[in-house]
C-alpha cells in the first residue's frame, strides 16, 4: 500500500511538470517557473526510486541468503593435498605380484615388509597376523605426523564418518601404529593418510609383501614347491621374469635350476659384471663372474612366487643397492640337456 501512494505522488508530480512547462506560450517565463517543481519531481523521483530499489535489494539480499543455507558445500578444496605438496609417487606393485589372500596362510603373526608410494610416509615394521580367515596389519611409523589413515582415496575419505578413520595408537616405545585389516598381501591398497601439520588428506598406496614369509607360513597345496611338482634331485631349466629397478637390467632365461637334497637352487646370470653382491632372503651373496657377467647361485622357496632381491650395482658413480624381484615359471621347467 505505502509503494502504491509513492508511485502515484510521483505520478502526479510528473504530470504537472509537464503540463507547466508544455502549455506556456511565454517561453522565459514559462522556464522560471518550470524549473522549481521539475527539480522537485526529480528529488522525490530519486528518493521513492531509491526505496523501491532498497526494498528489492533487500528482498534479493533475502534470497540468495536462503539459497546459501540450503546449499551444500561446494567442494572438498583444503581438505585434500594437491599435487604440488606432495613428493613423485614410486611404483609399489610389479609384473611379478599375484595376491596372496588369508586362505592361503596359516594362522599366525609374521613381520612382513611394506612398500609405500611416498618417501613422506614411512613405515618402521610391519607385523601381520592371520586369524579367522583375515589379513590384520600393524604398521609401525617412522615418524608422529599422522593422526589417521583411511583404506580409500583422499576424496572418499573426507565423504566418509569420522568413525570410519583409523586412528594412531602408541604402542610401548611411543611409536605411532596404525592396525587395520586388508583383503591381501601381494597387491596396491588405496590408503590416505591425514596430516597432522596441514590438517590435510595425502594420497597413498601400498603393498604388504609376502617375500619374507618362509615357507611354514603357507598351507600346504599354496605353493609349488620341488615337491609338489615332483622334481627329483638333478638340474633343470625354467624361464625367470625379472622386474624392479629402471627396466634396463636384464637376467639370461631360461636359467640353470638345480634341485639336491629336495631343495631347489637357481644360477642368476645377469647381462653385465657390473653387480658385485645380491641379497637373498636377508643373505649376503657375492658376484661370481662368468663370461664377464656377474653371477650369483642361491636357494629359492617355490616356482611362481615371487622373490624379492637387492643388488648392488658398481655401474653408477658410487655403489648402489637397487630392489628386484624375480619369478621362476612352473610351466616352463625342463630337465637340462
Amino acid at each position: 500500500m505505502i509503494k502504491t501512494k509513492k508511485k502515484f505522488r510521483i505520478t502526479l508530480l510528473l504530470m504537472a511538470a509537464l503540463l507547466v512547462s508544455g502549455c506556456g506560450k511565454k517561453e522565459d517565463s514559462d522556464k522560471t517557473t518550470a524549473n522549481a517543481p521539475a527539480a522537485q519531481v526529480t528529488e522525490a523521483a530519486s528518493a521513492d526510486t531509491a526505496v523501491v530499489s532498497e526494498e528489492v535489494t533487500s528482498e534479493k539480499a533475502t534470497d540468495n541468503s536462503e539459497a546459501e543455507t540450503t546449499t551444500e558445500p561446494a567442494s572438498n578444496e583444503g581438505k585434500i593435498a594437491d599435487q604440488s605438496e606432495t613428493v613423485e609417487a614410486e611404483e609399489v606393485v610389479d609384473a611379478n605380484m599375484s595376491p596372496i589372500t588369508a586362505d592361503m596362510l596359516n594362522d599366525g603373526e609374521y613381520d612382513i615388509n611394506v612398500l609405500s608410494s611416498s618417501s613422506m610416509f614411512k613405515i618402521e615394521s610391519t607385523k601381520l597376523k592371520v586369524s579367522d580367515g583375515k589379513l590384520t596389519v600393524t604398521m609401525t611409523m617412522g615418524g608422529k605426523g599422522y593422526l589417521y589413515v583411511f583404506t580409500g582415496t583422499p576424496d572418499e575419505a573426507v565423504a566418509a564418518k569420522e568413525t570410519d578413520y583409523i586412528p594412531f595408537v602408541e604402542n610401548e616405545n611411543g611409536d605411532h601404529t596404525f592396525t587395520f585389516d586388508i583383503e591381501a598381501l601381494d597387491q596396491e591398497i588405496k590408503c590416505a593418510a591425514f596430516s597432522k601439520k596441514k590438517e590435510k588428506w595425502y594420497d597413498r598406496s601400498l603393498c604388504f609383501t609376502s617375500g619374507t614369509l618362509k615357507e611354514d607360513a603357507f598351507k600346504e597345496g599354496s605353493l609349488k614347491t620341488v615337491k609338489s611338482l615332483g622334481l627329483a634331485d638333478g638340474k633343470y631349466t625354467a624361464e625367470v621374469k625379472l622386474a624392479g629397478g629402471s627396466g634396463r637390467a636384464k637376467v639370461d632365461s631360461p636359467a640353470a635350476i638345480e634341485v639336491r637334497d629336495g631343495a631347489a637352487y637357481i644360477t642368476l646370470k645377469w647381462s653385465s659384471s657390473n653387480y658385485d653382491y645380491m641379497i637373498v632372503d636377508g643373505e649376503k651373496i657375492d658376484a661370481e663372474i662368468v663370461d664377464d657377467c656377474s653371477t650369483f647361485s642361491f636357494p629359492f622357496m617355490a616356482f611362481d612366487h615371487r622373490l624379492s632381491v637387492i643388488a648392488d650395482t658398481t655401474a653408477m658413480s658410487q655403489p648402489y643397492e637397487i630392489e628386484y624381484s624375480i619369478r621362476i615359471d612352473a610351466n616352463t621347467v625342463k630337465e637340462a640337456e
